[in-house]
């Protein structure tokens, strides 16, 4: 039998984003045309008309949306009949094999916690972003990139154990190295957050399983130094957005460059066709988005401004993550490391 009826759906946020519906549907038809990859469509019947039908896709109502700049925990709440919160709840009664939305981060983040409920053993969720190596084959994994606003140092010694695996499910690396971010690499830099992190981590808290390298700075999140970067939520996401805008600010000023007279116009068409793979490799479209760790079930959030790539990519990441029972791997990894 043909993959795209086999098992269960990925569950798709379609009113979710900034591009939503249109993208978000596109992207699924072809998830579903390419990758045989099948898909629950949930969101305002009226936007789904041209998806009903299609191979591979399944259809589902629902008639309320979250905006981006909505309270997620008030709107989760208020608005149950949402297409982000319909998602999660898939996940939770067996109809679907994992969830993606584009939409509001906490609003997926919320539904996917209070409907798919947390894993056993997890203190708390953590959203793992990939950070691309230029040049490597291997990506870095930043958790947490802003789910816990504030964290214990247990809850760093758990998106360690997480991030491990996570890197090993996702890029194949064995026995991945794991940095904790500070402002130096010294152990006695950092405040005290990061020095009582770094004293479980180094004294083997976190378990065999986890390869401790010691602290890194941020130089270190775009090189082949480390595989898993570890920091609090408020941390992480500033990274997230600075490195976000730095890349966004070279590409322009390059792409500005290469276009700026005509003999260095002619000069790059030769050279294009060799930065094109670098470009594609820092497209955060290019990994679809990130993985909510911690929840029981699969969640993936991608990107507000998301396209249909990054959509075909996270549904490819979503089935992936089925595939390869990461769910189970977590909760194989994860342990108790005291007050959380």
């Amino acid at each position: 039998m043909n993959k795209v009826v086999d098992g269960l759906p990925v569950a798709v946020d379609a009113m979710g984003g900034d591009k939503a519906p249109a993208e978000i549907v596109a992207g699924a038809l072809q998830a579903a045309r390419e990758l045989e990859i099948p898909v629950l469509l949930i969101g305002d019947p009226k936007c789904l008309k041209d998806a009903e039908g299609q191979p591979g896709i399944q259809v589902e109502p629902a008639y309320e949306v979250v905006d981006m700049d909505e309270d997620p925990g008030r709107a989760v709440r208020t608005k149950r009949g949402s297409s982000v919160v319909r998602c999660a709840e898939a996940v939770r009664d067996g109809r679907a094999s994992a969830m993606v939305s584009a939409g509001n981060t906490g609003a997926a983040m919320a539904s996917a916690l209070l409907r798919m409920g947390r894993l056993k053993g997890a203190s708390r969720p953590a959203i793992a972003t990939v950070i691309p190596v230029p040049g490597a084959a291997a990506q870095t994994l930043l958790l947490d990139s802003g789910a816990n606003v504030e964290c214990t140092p247990h809850m760093l010694v758990q998106f360690a154990q997480m991030g491990s695996a996570l890197s090993t499910e996702r890029f194949g690396t064995a026995n991945p190295r794991v940095g904790l971010l500070s402002i130096g690499e010294e152990a006695s830099k950092g405040n005290a957050l990061v020095k009582e992190a770094h004293e479980l981590l180094e004294g083997g808290a976190a378990g065999p399983q986890v390869h401790f390298i010691g602290n890194v700075e941020g130089r270190d999140v775009m090189t082949e130094r480390v595989d898993v970067v570890v920091t609090d939520g408020f941390t992480g996401n500033v990274v997230l957005k600075t490195l976000e805008g730095a890349v966004r600010a070279v590409s322009g000023a390059v792409l500005g460059a290469l276009t700026s007279t005509e003999e260095v116009k002619e000069a790059a068409r030769a050279v294009m066709p060799a930065l094109m793979p670098l470009a594609a490799q820092i497209d955060p479209d290019t990994y679809g988005g990130a993985i909510l760790l911690g929840v029981n079930g699969v969640c993936v959030i991608s990107h507000g401004s998301s396209s249909a790539r990054a959509i075909v990519n996270a549904i490819k990441v979503a089935r992936h993550a089925v595939d390869e029972k990461l769910v189970a791997r977590l909760e194989d990894v994860l342990q108790p490391v005291g007050p959380q």
